[in-house]
């Protein structure tokens, strides 16, 4: 197997990986503030047996800790909210709303990373549009509060996407993710006396240990697929193009919908018109690398903490 085609094999399995987070997501039993607070804890302390991260993080300015730091809190917020509207409608539902960060992006980026305006992303954006009024018409009444609290974690996916795209040459990539992360763990730790009444239905104890089954979930999530994926992705990028790259990763909705049917049985809960939606959706994510120039993908390995996944370039 030449090098090339063993990197489309390890990416895509990275990609297979990622949908599974949808699936835990419903899988595991904890509300969603719990749930978030321990993969991120999970993931965090595990980076922190590394020496270089430790190198890398004595390295940064105490101007880029403070804003690697509040990136991290809206990537706890995003986690927070994608968690939370699996909880509200199903694992579908929150996997095809992340695949909104795409064209959310498209708007946003220019103005938070200092990228060209590109009228083809806005419209590329505005074609997903149709596809959204489906997905709403196509689920339960019981589900559009779900779909709202999806919509806000693409915002976040966004928001934190470009903020990173903006910042990441500043860094350290290992230690930029474990300093994120912990940041995001602490935010969650101080938010968690307020979520009872902010937002109940995401709250839950956090220092209570899981029992066996969500924690070996849990551990599965941050290990399986967080960690794992993110090393096996690097590798992957040595060899591929970033087009190659992007394509597949946005290929990550379509996983999930497929596991959850498969693995939940969700295909019960949800209207052809759904799934027309999807399509639509998915189909502007997938078209989206390929009307304009293949760029380089700058350490996306940072980028990994987003739930879709999205290479943003």
């Amino acid at each position: 197997m030449t090098p090339t085609a063993k990197a489309q094999w390890q990416i895509h399995l990275c990609v297979v990986l990622w949908g599974f987070t949808a699936i835990f997501g419903k899988l595991i039993t904890l509300p969603a503030l719990p749930l978030v607070w321990w993969r991120m804890l999970l993931v965090t302390a595990t980076l922190a047996l590394l020496p270089k991260v430790w190198r890398g993080l004595r390295a940064m300015s105490p101007r880029l800790l403070l804003a690697y730091a509040g990136i991290g809190a809206l990537v706890a917020l995003h986690w927070l909210t994608f968690y939370g509207a699996i909880k509200l409608s199903n694992a579908s539902v929150g996997a095809t709303c992340i695949a909104l960060g795409t064209p959310m992006t498209a708007l946003l980026e220019p103005w938070l990373a200092g990228r060209r305006f590109s009228w083809r992303d806005v419209l590329l954006g505005i074609a997903v549009l149709p596809g959204v009024a489906l997905v709403v018409g196509g689920v339960p009444d019981g589900m559009h509060v779900g779909i709202a609290v999806g919509a806000l974690s693409a915002l976040l996916v966004a928001i934190f996407g470009s903020l990173n795209k903006r910042f990441v040459d500043h860094g350290d990539p290992l230690a930029i993710t474990a300093l994120e992360l912990g940041a995001g763990t602490l935010l969650l730790t101080a938010l968690a006396p307020l979520m009872p009444l902010l937002f109940p239905a995401f709250s839950g104890t956090l220092f209570a240990l899981p029992d066996a089954h969500d924690l070996g979930l849990l551990l599965a999530l941050a290990l399986a697929c967080t960690l794992f994926p993110f090393a096996l992705s690097l590798v992957a990028l040595r060899h591929m193009s970033a087009f190659a790259a992007q394509l597949a990763v946005n290929l990550e909705p379509v996983y999930a919908i497929m596991l959850a049917i498969v693995l939940l049985g969700e295909q019960r809960e949800l209207s052809p018109q759904f799934y027309l939606g999807v399509a639509i959706i998915l189909g502007a994510v997938l078209a989206y690398p390929l009307f304009g120039p293949r760029r380089p993908i700058e350490h996306p390995e940072v980028l990994a903490t987003a739930e879709n996944k999205d290479l943003i370039g």
